[in-house]
Protein backbone atom coordinates (compact mmCIF):
# COMPACT_ATOMS: atom_id res chain seq x y z
CA UNK A 1 0.00 0.00 0.00
CA UNK A 2 1.22 3.48 -0.88
CA UNK A 3 0.84 5.96 1.97
CA UNK A 4 0.50 9.73 1.70
CA UNK A 5 3.61 11.75 2.49
CA UNK A 6 1.97 13.14 5.64
CA UNK A 7 1.38 9.61 6.95
CA UNK A 8 4.93 8.57 6.17
CA UNK A 9 6.30 11.67 7.88
CA UNK A 10 4.24 10.87 10.96
CA UNK A 11 5.72 7.38 10.95
CA UNK A 12 9.25 8.79 10.70
CA UNK A 13 8.58 11.24 13.53
CA UNK A 14 7.16 8.66 15.93
CA UNK A 15 9.69 6.04 14.87
CA UNK A 16 12.64 8.32 15.58
CA UNK A 17 11.15 9.49 18.88
CA UNK A 18 10.65 5.89 20.02
CA UNK A 19 14.17 4.93 18.94
CA UNK A 20 15.81 7.78 20.87
CA UNK A 21 13.61 7.36 23.93
CA UNK A 22 14.31 3.63 24.21
CA UNK A 23 17.93 3.81 23.09
CA UNK A 24 19.08 6.79 25.14
CA UNK A 25 16.87 5.52 27.95
CA UNK A 26 19.08 2.44 28.11
CA UNK A 27 22.15 4.69 28.23
CA UNK A 28 20.60 6.73 31.04
CA UNK A 29 19.76 3.56 32.96
CA UNK A 30 23.41 2.50 32.87
CA UNK A 31 25.22 5.84 33.22
CA UNK A 32 23.12 7.94 35.59
CA UNK A 33 23.39 7.65 39.36
CA UNK A 34 21.01 5.69 41.59
CA UNK A 35 18.97 4.05 38.83
CA UNK A 36 18.04 0.40 39.33
CA UNK A 37 20.39 -0.44 36.45
CA UNK A 38 23.24 1.93 37.25
CA UNK A 39 26.61 0.56 36.03
CA UNK A 40 24.91 -2.52 34.59
CA UNK A 41 27.19 -2.44 31.57
CA UNK A 42 27.53 -2.05 27.83
CA UNK A 43 25.47 -5.11 26.97
CA UNK A 44 22.38 -3.35 28.35
CA UNK A 45 22.98 -0.44 26.00
CA UNK A 46 23.61 -2.79 23.06
CA UNK A 47 20.39 -4.67 23.66
CA UNK A 48 18.51 -1.45 24.38
CA UNK A 49 19.54 0.22 21.14
CA UNK A 50 18.98 -2.94 19.10
CA UNK A 51 15.39 -3.17 20.28
CA UNK A 52 15.04 0.62 20.05
CA UNK A 53 15.51 0.27 16.29
CA UNK A 54 13.62 -3.01 15.96
CA UNK A 55 10.38 -1.81 17.55
CA UNK A 56 9.86 1.19 15.21
CA UNK A 57 10.79 -1.05 12.26
CA UNK A 58 8.05 -3.49 13.24
CA UNK A 59 5.60 -0.62 13.72
CA UNK A 60 6.38 1.60 10.75
CA UNK A 61 8.65 -0.27 8.36
CA UNK A 62 5.82 -1.03 5.96
CA UNK A 63 4.59 2.58 6.09
CA UNK A 64 7.61 4.86 5.68
CA UNK A 65 10.45 2.40 5.24
CA UNK A 66 11.49 3.22 8.81
CA UNK A 67 14.49 5.29 7.79
CA UNK A 68 14.59 7.14 11.15
CA UNK A 69 18.09 8.20 10.11
CA UNK A 70 19.15 11.03 7.75
CA UNK A 71 22.17 8.97 6.66
CA UNK A 72 19.85 6.29 5.32
CA UNK A 73 17.48 8.79 3.70
CA UNK A 74 20.27 10.72 1.98
CA UNK A 75 22.05 7.52 0.97
CA UNK A 76 18.93 6.17 -0.72
CA UNK A 77 18.37 9.47 -2.52
CA UNK A 78 21.99 9.63 -3.70
CA UNK A 79 21.60 6.17 -5.22
CA UNK A 80 18.34 7.09 -6.93
CA UNK A 81 16.25 4.90 -4.63
CA UNK A 82 14.34 7.71 -2.88
CA UNK A 83 13.00 11.01 -4.25
CA UNK A 84 15.11 14.05 -3.39
CA UNK A 85 11.94 16.10 -3.01
CA UNK A 86 11.08 14.12 0.13
CA UNK A 87 14.55 14.16 1.71
CA UNK A 88 14.20 17.44 3.63
CA UNK A 89 10.72 16.60 5.01
CA UNK A 90 11.96 13.18 6.15
CA UNK A 91 15.07 14.64 7.79
CA UNK A 92 13.09 17.44 9.42
CA UNK A 93 10.69 15.09 11.19
CA UNK A 94 13.55 12.76 12.10
CA UNK A 95 15.30 15.60 13.96
CA UNK A 96 12.07 16.67 15.65
CA UNK A 97 11.39 13.08 16.68
CA UNK A 98 14.88 12.75 18.14
CA UNK A 99 14.36 15.87 20.26
CA UNK A 100 10.98 14.65 21.52
CA UNK A 101 12.46 11.24 22.29
CA UNK A 102 15.19 12.88 24.36
CA UNK A 103 12.63 14.98 26.22
CA UNK A 104 10.96 11.71 27.22
CA UNK A 105 14.30 10.46 28.59
CA UNK A 106 14.75 13.66 30.60
CA UNK A 107 11.24 13.42 32.02
CA UNK A 108 11.78 9.80 33.05
CA UNK A 109 15.25 10.27 34.56
CA UNK A 110 15.21 13.87 35.88
CA UNK A 111 15.95 12.95 39.54
CA UNK A 112 18.88 10.84 38.37
CA UNK A 113 20.24 13.67 36.23
CA UNK A 114 20.19 15.82 39.37
CA UNK A 115 22.24 13.18 41.22
CA UNK A 116 24.85 12.68 38.48
CA UNK A 117 27.78 15.07 38.86
CA UNK A 118 29.86 13.54 36.04
CA UNK A 119 29.02 15.88 33.17
CA UNK A 120 30.51 13.44 30.65
CA UNK A 121 28.03 10.76 31.67
CA UNK A 122 25.21 13.27 31.48
CA UNK A 123 26.18 14.29 27.94
CA UNK A 124 26.53 10.61 27.01
CA UNK A 125 22.81 10.11 27.59
CA UNK A 126 22.18 12.77 24.94
CA UNK A 127 24.88 12.43 22.30
CA UNK A 128 28.23 10.85 21.52
CA UNK A 129 31.92 11.65 21.79
CA UNK A 130 35.19 9.93 21.03
CA UNK A 131 36.60 8.02 24.00
CA UNK A 132 40.16 9.13 23.18
CA UNK A 133 39.16 12.73 22.39
CA UNK A 134 40.44 12.31 18.84
CA UNK A 135 38.09 13.32 16.05
CA UNK A 136 39.81 11.13 13.43
CA UNK A 137 39.24 7.96 15.43
CA UNK A 138 35.64 9.02 15.95
CA UNK A 139 35.18 9.73 12.25
CA UNK A 140 36.57 6.36 11.20
CA UNK A 141 34.46 4.53 13.76
CA UNK A 142 31.25 6.35 12.83
CA UNK A 143 31.89 5.83 9.12
CA UNK A 144 32.58 2.10 9.45
CA UNK A 145 29.69 1.49 11.83
CA UNK A 146 27.20 3.36 9.68
CA UNK A 147 28.49 1.69 6.52
CA UNK A 148 27.86 -1.74 8.04
CA UNK A 149 24.44 -0.60 9.25
CA UNK A 150 23.24 0.75 5.90
CA UNK A 151 24.83 -1.99 3.79
CA UNK A 152 23.46 -4.65 6.11
CA UNK A 153 19.98 -3.13 6.28
CA UNK A 154 19.83 -2.97 2.48
CA UNK A 155 20.92 -6.58 2.29
CA UNK A 156 18.20 -7.66 4.71
CA UNK A 157 15.40 -5.64 3.11
CA UNK A 158 16.36 -6.71 -0.41
CA UNK A 159 16.66 -10.40 0.41
CA UNK A 160 14.33 -12.88 -1.38
CA UNK A 161 12.61 -13.74 1.90
CA UNK A 162 11.81 -10.07 2.59
CA UNK A 163 10.53 -9.58 -0.96
CA UNK A 164 8.20 -12.56 -0.58
CA UNK A 165 6.46 -10.99 2.40
CA UNK A 166 8.58 -12.26 5.27
CA UNK A 167 9.15 -8.72 6.52
CA UNK A 168 8.82 -9.59 10.20
CA UNK A 169 12.07 -11.53 10.24
CA UNK A 170 13.71 -8.75 8.22
CA UNK A 171 12.78 -6.06 10.73
CA UNK A 172 13.96 -8.27 13.58
CA UNK A 173 17.21 -8.79 11.68
CA UNK A 174 17.76 -5.04 11.45
CA UNK A 175 17.36 -4.74 15.21
CA UNK A 176 19.88 -7.53 15.74
CA UNK A 177 22.21 -5.80 13.27
CA UNK A 178 22.12 -2.60 15.32
CA UNK A 179 22.66 -4.60 18.50
CA UNK A 180 25.84 -6.24 17.22
CA UNK A 181 27.16 -3.00 15.74
CA UNK A 182 26.79 -1.25 19.11
CA UNK A 183 28.44 -4.22 20.84
CA UNK A 184 31.26 -4.47 18.29
CA UNK A 185 31.90 -0.86 17.21
CA UNK A 186 30.39 0.96 20.16
CA UNK A 187 33.43 1.31 22.37
CA UNK A 188 35.23 4.21 20.68
CA UNK A 189 32.32 6.63 20.22
CA UNK A 190 29.00 5.46 21.53
CA UNK A 191 28.15 5.11 18.61
CA UNK A 192 25.74 7.50 16.87
CA UNK A 193 25.40 5.99 13.36
CA UNK A 194 22.69 8.57 12.85
CA UNK A 195 22.93 12.39 12.59
CA UNK A 196 19.43 12.97 14.00
CA UNK A 197 20.01 10.69 16.98
CA UNK A 198 23.12 12.73 17.90
CA UNK A 199 22.50 16.32 16.82
CA UNK A 200 18.87 16.61 17.93
CA UNK A 201 19.56 15.59 21.55
CA UNK A 202 22.81 17.62 21.54
CA UNK A 203 20.82 20.75 20.69
CA UNK A 204 18.48 19.93 23.55
CA UNK A 205 21.46 19.42 25.88
CA UNK A 206 22.65 22.92 24.96
CA UNK A 207 19.41 24.63 25.97
CA UNK A 208 17.91 22.44 28.70
CA UNK A 209 18.72 23.65 32.27
CA UNK A 210 20.23 20.52 33.82
CA UNK A 211 21.93 20.73 37.21
CA UNK A 212 25.23 19.17 36.13
CA UNK A 213 25.30 19.80 32.42
CA UNK A 214 28.78 20.81 31.37
CA UNK A 215 29.41 21.73 27.74
CA UNK A 216 27.78 20.14 24.71
CA UNK A 217 31.11 19.36 22.96
CA UNK A 218 30.27 21.24 19.78
CA UNK A 219 33.83 20.85 18.53
CA UNK A 220 33.10 17.16 17.96
CA UNK A 221 29.45 17.51 16.92
CA UNK A 222 30.16 17.54 13.16
CA UNK A 223 31.71 14.05 13.25
CA UNK A 224 28.52 12.03 14.00
CA UNK A 225 26.74 14.09 11.34
CA UNK A 226 29.20 14.06 8.44
CA UNK A 227 30.67 10.57 8.85
CA UNK A 228 27.31 8.73 8.90
CA UNK A 229 26.01 10.69 5.89
CA UNK A 230 29.12 9.89 3.83
CA UNK A 231 28.94 6.26 4.93
CA UNK A 232 25.25 6.05 4.06
CA UNK A 233 25.92 7.38 0.55
CA UNK A 234 28.89 5.04 -0.01
CA UNK A 235 27.10 1.95 1.33
CA UNK A 236 23.94 2.55 -0.70
CA UNK A 237 25.74 3.24 -3.96
CA UNK A 238 27.99 0.19 -3.49
CA UNK A 239 25.06 -2.09 -2.66
CA UNK A 240 23.06 -0.88 -5.64
CA UNK A 241 25.98 -1.26 -8.04
CA UNK A 242 26.70 -4.83 -6.94
CA UNK A 243 23.34 -6.34 -5.98
CA UNK A 244 20.53 -4.35 -7.63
Amino acid sequence: MDYALSTRLAAEFFGTAIMVALGNGSVATVDLEKTKGSRSGWIVISVGYGFAVMIPALMFGSISGNHINPAFTIGLAAAGLFPWTEVLPYIGVQFLGAIVGQLIVIAAFKPHYDLTTDTGRVLGTFSTSDATNHWLNGFINEFLGTFVLVFGALGITNSPAFAKGNQLSGFIGIGLLVMVIVASFGGPTGPALNPARDLGPRLLHQVFPLKYKGNSNWGYAWVPVVAPILAGIAATILFKSVFM
